[in-house]
């Protein structure tokens, strides 16, 4: 198996970064995480920023930005990702506003095109972070989520691929992780069950029904450069929680390239 870098989205300790953004990263570090995908600063600018990630030995895989910022504030987020050192620039979410009908989809998939092209000339490489809906809705016969990347070219748009929201969607990551293989650097890696609502349950990796130790391998088959560690929301406290998945990455993954 390929050596892929182990992060963690820092969604999943909002909180605990919220509280004290620094020694939060400093507790992750110790943990021996290798990388963190940003959802926020903390207010921390882009110079010390860049300074305590070098001071921890973290690296800045990149960020969670919203449409919102992508479309005020782009060269902002381009220069603040550039200066900490980070390669990736992702989109996490479309609001229901703005993804009515197919025409709203066609006008956001020339937006991400315009987005990831302007980007890609500064270094910085534009992603798009799937949910359960771009497999729901449809424009024709072909989900949003295909659509997305038949509209749009890999130069500009690459593929941040959540495996649990796949799987949610009623799809198999084991068909979608190689469908992508080359266009496909960045994978969220979770695991959940389902409440009984039928809601997500998102749990700690080897707690739930995804099949990650063939998520792994197919992972490293498509080319993925980094592993993200993300659980939407912990039942143990957070960075118990981080800990025990990064350990599950060791026992099935890390002691084994």
């Amino acid at each position: 198996m390929r050596k892929m870098g182990v992060g963690i989205q820092l969604y999943t300790l909002r909180n605990e970064m919220e509280q004290d953004f620094r020694g939060t990263l400093r507790k992750l570090a110790e943990l021996g995480y290798e990388g963190v995908e940003f959802a926020g600063y903390g207010g921390i600018p882009a110079e010390e920023m860049k300074s305590l990630l070098q001071e921890l030995g973290l690296q800045a895989i990149g960020s969670h930005v919203s449409l919102q910022a992508l479309q005020s504030d782009l060269q902002q987020e381009i220069d603040y990702l550039t200066t900490i050192g980070a390669k990736y620039m992702i989109c996490p979410y479309v609001n229901q506003e703005d993804r009515r009908d197919a025409e709203d989809w066609k006008r956001r998939f020339a937006f991400f095109q315009e987005v990831g092209t302007e980007a890609r000339k500064q270094g910085i490489i534009f992603s798009y972070h799937n949910h359960e809906f771009e497999f729901e809705s449809r424009i024709g016969e072909t989900s949003v989520f295909d659509a997305l990347y038949e509209a749009t070219s890999p130069e500009a748009v690459q593929v941040e691929m959540d495996v649990c929201w796949v799987q949610f969607a009623g799809q198999d990551p084991l068909v979608y992780i190689p469908k992508y293989a080359g266009r496909l650097p960045l994978l969220h890696l979770k695991d959940f069950t389902r409440n009984e609502d039928g809601s997500m349950k998102t749990l700690e990796l080897g707690q739930g029904d995804v099949d990650l130790p063939a998520v792994l391998q197919a992972s490293s088959d498509a080319g993925v450069e980094w592993l993200i560690v993300e659980q939407d929301v912990c039942q143990n406290p957070p960075l118990e929680s981080v800990a025990n998945s990064l350990n599950w990455v060791e026992r099935h993954y890390l002691n084994f390239i």
